[in-house]
């Protein structure tokens, strides 16, 4: 008669070690819940101590300041504290996606100078980054808004650019466009040529269309799209020009002090970081990936865009990410200098005069956390798109 397999002692419960990983986590949860529910009766408790009413009524009581600068329809006598915190979000968002263009051409530019076989060049570069990359960005804020902007012509000396520009300690006046009533349908047509345009690339990597019929449409969408928007709603498309007047500068686009100050201090300052991890990307690539390159005959320009860039591209991504989160809440030092950023207005002004701290601190969080949550989410899409896939 065989031998009956011995059976296997049964583990006590409290001693599984299944159980017990499930009840210290179970245990640590009660305990964080705990925290919150204590954390909020204290604040709680002492903001009925120094009387302060909680919630958002005062969003919509009336806001009674002036705001320098605003994307969207604002007045100091009608609008409310919740129409300021979107007039400063907007400023903030307008600074965060012009700054991160801007830093972007910078810090490749640089980047690619510093591994240039030009000495002189290669040198200037290295020295750009090491002295922006040292130097706190407070620091240089105040020396662009101080030292350069506040330095510049009084009005009446302004300086006058090429295309019909000026420039004085008030700001940099443009030329803007003016589409005669039908801005808005043009600028969606344009949104929407744009949304096609990425499609047509998207298809084309994807080699479900012909790169160079990819090409074609989306130029013909880019320039067709608002053009036929244009004529369908019978906006005139014109250049206005700033004019000097006695005491001010009618027309074209303004740029105040404050803005041109952070914008150059975040777009230098990010760009010297961005340099760093663009050299670093380019470095990464094999000599032989290079090697191959030429010795196919292609030119020192083709193999940078189409065999080095391509493949440093996998390895600069992530850390350009960072960057870009970096320089968005680094906007918020825009406070420093008087720009009406998010910070600015409404954890600044709206916070002083309404006390409501914990609710405006709660929303401004919130708020930079979602562009910074937004920001890694496109960005991780890039990247996922842009990875080696084994084959």
């Amino acid at each position: 008669m065989a031998n009956a397999p011995a059976s296997t002692p049964e583990v006590p419960f409290l001693r599984d070690p299944r159980v017990r990983s499930v009840l210290w986590q179970a245990l640590l949860i009660l305990l964080l819940i705990a925290a919150a529910v204590g954390l909020f009766l204290l604040a709680a408790a002492n903001l009925q101590r120094a009387h302060i009413t909680s919630g958002f009524g005062f969003w919509n009581q009336p806001a009674g300041f002036d705001i320098s600068q605003t994307l969207i329809d604002y007045s100091s006598s009608t609008s409310t504290y919740g129409r300021a915190f979107w007039v400063g979000l907007c400023n903030t968002l307008l600074v965060a996606a012009v700054g991160i263009v801007l830093a972007t051409i910078v810090g490749f530019t640089i980047g690619i100078a510093r591994l240039s076989t030009n000495w002189l060049v290669a040198h200037l570069a290295a020295g750009y980054v090491q002295l922006i990359r040292n130097v706190p960005l407070v620091l240089q804020l105040l020396f662009w808004y101080n030292a350069v902007l506040k330095a510049l012509p009084n009005f009446g000396d302004s300086i006058h650019l090429p295309g019909g520009g000026y420039l004085n300690n008030r700001g940099l006046y443009l030329p803007a466009v003016d589409f005669g009533g039908g801005g808005d349908v043009v600028l969606a047509a344009l949104g929407a040529a744009i949304a096609i345009m990425i499609a047509l690339v998207v298809l084309a990597r994807r080699g479900r269309i012909a790169a160079g019929l990819a090409t074609a449409l989306a130029l013909a969408g880019l320039i067709g799209l608002p053009v036929g928007a244009a004529l369908v709603s019978g906006a005139q498309v014109s250049f206005v020009f700033p004019q000097l007047s006695r005491f001010n500068v009618r027309g074209g686009l303004e740029m105040t002090p404050e803005l041109v100050a952070l914008l150059t201090g975040l777009v230098i300052y990010t760009g010297a970081f961005i340099a760093e991890t663009v050299r670093a990307g380019l470095s990464a690539v094999q000599r032989g990936q290079v090697e191959a390159a030429q010795a196919l005959g292609l030119s020192r320009l083709l193999t940078l865009r189409r065999v080095i860039i391509p493949q440093a591209m996998r390895v600069i991504i992530p850390p350009l990410t960072s960057q870009y989160l970096n320089l968005t809440k680094n906007s918020s030092l825009a406070v420093a200098i008087g720009y009406p950023d998010l910070v600015q207005i409404f954890t600044g002004t709206v916070l002083n005069q309404t006390g409501q701290a914990v609710e405006i601190v709660a929303v401004t969080m919130a708020v930079y956390l979602v562009i910074s949550l937004t920001t890694s989410f496109v960005m991780n899409i890039y990247n996922a798109r842009m990875a080696l896939r084994e084959r």
